[in-house]
């Protein structure tokens, strides 16, 4: 069963910066941001007991917001890693009635994955409602080791290896080039392998595996940036320590900062 999270961490402000005051109002559950535009023109938003009509306006942390007379706080960030079993999608909801990896996740927060694993894909997925570190993850730029373990068909060799490492053509370009290696556990003609990569385009893994030969049979995720599935059943999650938290904002920033300095 999932923990309960009923012991979740008092977790530090790892985002104490200016937001624009509809992402604000749409953190808070009032209105998406589309909706919350439209009810800062009509007059219906105060920051700091001034009514505020102009859209871009930046909230400051401890700004007081009001909406029609009554106070709007945002919902506190939470932040979950998830070890998603197979036929479970990555995603808040399905209209076709499928499990999401939201409701293995015990929050009352609106959570969102942060990127997606295919549907008989298992392994780690961080669930939050802080849309910026969310965007920072996902985003190549960014260069997020993600490690998966994959089960596939054949014999692995070097010469293949060799041409994931370079980055494989695919139908929508070729990708980053990742680490590789075989890791022996071969059984019955079939082959296991780890990759490393930092890119989350659809299906990349299993579409890299099968253009050089290798059909993937099983294929699992075992690490994210420095999380790992240590301890952590498949179908259970845990809260992210505030240490974690740090770690992988500190990780985002510091590769910003390496991009712009190159």
């Amino acid at each position: 069963m999932p923990t309960t999270g009923s012991n979740f961490p008092s977790l530090p402000e790892v985002h104490p910066i200016a937001e624009r005051l509809q992402k604000y109002l749409a953190r808070a559950g009032v209105a998406s941001r589309r909706k919350a535009e439209k009810l800062i023109v009509a007059g219906r938003i105060t920051v700091n007991g001034e009514t505020v009509t102009k859209l871009g306006t930046q909230v400051q942390p401890g700004d007081v917001v009001w909406f029609d007379g009554e106070p709007v706080e945002p919902e506190k960030l939470e932040y979950h890693l998830l070890n998603k079993p197979a036929g479970v999608i990555s995603a808040v909801s399905d209209e076709r009635g499928q499990r999401t990896v939201t409701e293995l996740v015990p929050s009352q927060a609106r959570l969102f994955p942060v990127g997606r694993l295919d549907r008989d894909t298992t392994g780690l997925i961080i669930l939050t409602n802080d849309g910026r570190i969310a965007h920072e993850l996902m985003h190549p730029r960014f260069e997020v080791d993600k490690v998966y373990r994959a089960e596939v068909r054949g014999e692995v060799k070097e010469e293949a290896l060799v041409r994931l490492r370079r980055g494989v053509k695919l139908e929508d370009g070729v990708t980053s080039p990742a680490e590789a290696a075989s890791t022996g556990g071969s059984r019955r003609g079939n082959s296991v392998v780890e990759l490393v990569i930092h890119e989350g385009r659809k299906r990349q893994v299993r579409r890299m595996l099968e253009a050089v030969g290798h059909p993937v049979i099983h294929l699992h995720r075992k690490r994210y940036a420095m999380l790992t599935d240590d301890g952590l059943p498949p179908g259970e999650s845990r809260p992210l320590t505030g240490g974690e938290v740090e770690a992988l904002v500190k990780l985002t920033a510091e590769k910003h900062q390496r991009r712009g300095r190159n």
